[in-house]
């Protein structure tokens, strides 16, 4: 068996803590470590870190492999979409992936799941998938489905038959997010289930489902991996249960009984995961009197609740959210208003994170712009000028070595370099613990394009 992770999307429901650059498999929610690590290890109990495929995009393949090497884990496969297109084309890619790559054939089993769910106890998790093993070697693909817990408008149905096979039960239909009234009759009948988006498979069985549904993206993955990377922007951007769930007559759900299962899909849905007695969330710098039933979810300065009841209160350093409790899922409204507006937070955090480390915006202003640098051990940026700005940066710890035109130099705690507009230079770290600068810019134009690459080892565009 192979599995495959699906950890391209970008997510608008966790705005402001989720941003198109940092989406919500990266956030740590639930504990210290992220919800794609807690995938990967929950996993790691089924198969070998070799039988592993995550599927990402370029955006986010250094925070996935940033997450591997935390975690300690080799050998896991990362491939990466060069577009997004949806889950169906994602899979048909990890499908193509095994075949060539891998020398899968046919008969082996592929189980498909989100990067960015929380599901315990992992053991019995992970017995139910090996119980759903037969149905899928008889052809089926096998999802498993939710046993629903409440009314929820936010998630599809899966309606079951009420015969099984096993503990499979054959698909009658897929049904998205009713309306309440609907998701209540469903509630009530008991052979509804919540889609989960995880499915298990032979690869003969999803390519003989995609040829006849998708033949489009078939049409393509006939070809192998190496062409449908190529052709890959040119196939429909669709997902799985359309493309193929919602119509095949070989699809069979498993129910996940006694599972506890979470997508994380909204604030309310961490609400229900974290709330104590009183039905609150209070995490961070945070004095609180007489509030019930409210989440406060703080950053890095002190917040005071009193006698807040039903309220949601999001804190970042650039954007603060206050909702009320049961509405979470309009905060994608707000953001494609942003978007609208091209506002810049929606796709940048004030810590943005790059293959060699990450930087703090402080401070800006017109003229001038101040970030907290921090550049991991061995790693260094692009060789690079800028044309509209010069820089200073100061060492707060560790030991920096600036290359400057033709010079290099060691510079180390509370020592200070400038860089003039027009010059060549490079910040590298050739110390064992990560490096911290101060980095003041000057310039009538302070935007991130004022980049110019000379060299680059992380692949990035050159000149």
């Amino acid at each position: 068996m192979k599995v495959v992770i699906l950890a391209g999307g970008g997510g608008s429901r966790l705005f402001p803590l989720s941003r198109t650059c940092y989406p919500k498999q990266f956030l740590k929610i639930n504990g210290d470590k992220s919800l794609l690590a807690q995938t990967i290890e929950r996993y790691l109990n089924l198969v070998r870190p070799e039988d592993i495929i995550i599927v990402t995009n370029d955006k986010y393949i250094y925070h996935v492999k940033a997450e591997l090497q935390e975690l300690q884990v080799e050998n896991i496969h990362i491939i990466t979409e060069p577009v997004g297109r949806n889950t169906a084309p994602a899979i048909s890619l990890a499908t193509a992936y095994c075949k060539d790559k891998l020398s899968c054939n046919d008969d082996e089993l592929i189980f498909v799941g989100p990067s960015d769910h929380v599901i315990r106890p992992v053991n019995e998790f992970i017995q139910l998938i090996v119980s759903a093993e037969s149905a899928a070697v008889n052809g089926n693909i096998v999802t498993l489905g939710i046993m629903p817990t409440r009314p929820e408008t936010g998630y599809g149905y899966i309606e079951a038959s009420k015969d099984s096979v096993g503990n499979a039960y054959k698909v009658i239909k897929f049904t998205e997010k009713p309306d309440s009234e609907t998701a209540e009759s469903y509630v009530r009948k008991g052979n509804y289930y919540w889609n989960s988006g995880m499915f298990l498979f032979s690869i003969g069985t999803i390519e003989n489902e995609l040829n006849q549904y998708a033949p489009d993206i078939m049409k393509v993955a006939k070809c192998g991996y190496d062409n449908m990377i190529e052709e890959f922007s040119s196939l429909p951007d669709i997902s799985v249960d359309y493309a193929v769930a919602e119509k095949s007559s070989h699809i069979v759900v498993v129910p996940m009984r006694d599972i506890y299962w979470n997508d994380i899909g909204s604030f309310d849905a961490i609400s229900d995961m974290l709330q104590d007695e009183e039905g609150n969330v209070i995490e961070g710098d945070i004095v609180s009197h007489d509030c019930k039933n409210t989440m406060i979810l703080g950053g890095n300065r002190l917040i005071a609740g009193i006698d807040l009841q039903n309220i949601t209160i999001v804190d970042t350093p650039d954007v603060l959210l206050v909702a009320q409790k049961g509405k979470s899922q309009r905060v994608k409204e707000v953001v494609s208003e942003l978007k609208k507006k091209k506002r810049i937070e929606v796709a940048e955090n004030v810590t943005m994170y790059r293959p060699w480390g990450s930087y703090t915006v402080l401070s800006e202003d017109e003229g001038y712009k101040v970030k907290k640098i921090c550049v991991n051990p061995g790693q260094s940026l692009s060789l690079q000028m800028h044309y509209h700005r010069s820089e200073h940066w100061t060492v707060i710890s560790g030991t920096g070595q600036l290359t400057l035109d033709d010079k290099t130099i060691i510079f180390r705690e509370n020592e200070s370099t400038f860089i003039p507009i027009g010059t060549r230079h490079r910040l590298g770290n050739p110390g064992k613990i990560p490096l911290y600068i101060i980095e003041v810019q000057i310039g009538k134009y302070l935007g991130e394009d004022d980049i110019v690459r000379f060299e680059d080892k992380y692949g990035r565009k050159v000149k």
